[in-house]
């Protein structure tokens, strides 16, 4: 059996073509997988525990059942890091934090989402800093939902007019020294995460330490891609059209 990793799928009301692949994928993976990570921005948001859009209960259901067979984790992403316990009773998932190490199939494993890894875009990263702070969440989630809902509307409206404008700017990407950083912190692991949007496998190297970080296709319009883990090693695979 293999373990898969998945990222950024980026689920909302408007994706009724995602969502289905996301439903088909865990239906064919329930219970024929070892276990299955998600590493961040599963939701294009998430703007609390308590909200009740009907796009989100087909998704939670699914997760539940696939939960029910096999061991689920989910870690915070840029978009859904208010994920709380009332996610993790609505899907049966298990909340990971960023990062997180594991060990599996006689290797070493870092997880994380990736965005801390953007060292170069610092106004994100105070945004960061700002956003995960218990205070600054509490006060969010103290909000009414349709306001809460109306603030993310406008932050991804606001997302995609720069996307359209800039394309993926080089501050969107990792930096080398993050990167190191990250890996000596955890004696230089396989690194995986998602949140740039750039597939790919990367070797790093400092002195005699060395590591390889594999960056997990994001999903749109009808197709994803995913990691899988087994005793060979790591594949990346498509998924989708």
């Amino acid at each position: 059996m293999a373990i898969h990793f998945i990222s950024d799928l980026h689920l909302a009301d408007d994706t009724p073509a995602l969502t289905r692949l996301f439903l088909d994928t865990l239906a064919g993976w329930r219970g024929r997988i070892e276990a299955l990570y998600i590493l961040g921005d599963l939701f294009e948001y998430w703007v609390g525990d308590d909200d009740d859009s009907p796009y989100l209960e087909e998704a939670l259901a699914a997760l539940r059942a696939f939960a029910a067979e096999t061991p689920l984790f989910v870690m915070r992403g840029n978009r859904d890091f208010l994920f709380g316990a009332g996610f993790e009773a609505r899907s049966g998932a298990r909340l990971l934090d960023d990062p997180t190490l594991i060990e599996a199939h006689g290797r070493r494993i870092l997880l994380s989402h990736g965005d801390a890894l953007c060292a170069d875009d610092t106004a994100y990263q105070q945004f960061r800093a700002v956003s995960r702070s218990p205070a600054w969440q509490q006060a969010m989630l103290a909000r009414p939902l349709a306001e809460r809902h109306a603030i993310a509307r406008h932050a991804r409206a606001q997302s995609e007019m720069n996307k359209q404008a800039n394309g993926l700017s080089a501050i969107s990407d990792v930096t080398e020294t993050a990167v190191q950083q990250l890996l000596a912190a955890h004696g230089w692991p396989t690194l995986i995460h998602g949140h740039t949007h750039r597939p790919g496998h990367h070797r790093h190297q400092a002195g005699d330490s060395h590591a390889e970080r594999w960056v997990i296709r994001d999903w749109h319009g009808e197709a994803g891609g995913y990691l899988l883990l087994d005793d060979a090693g790591i594949q990346a695979l498509p998924l989708g059209g």
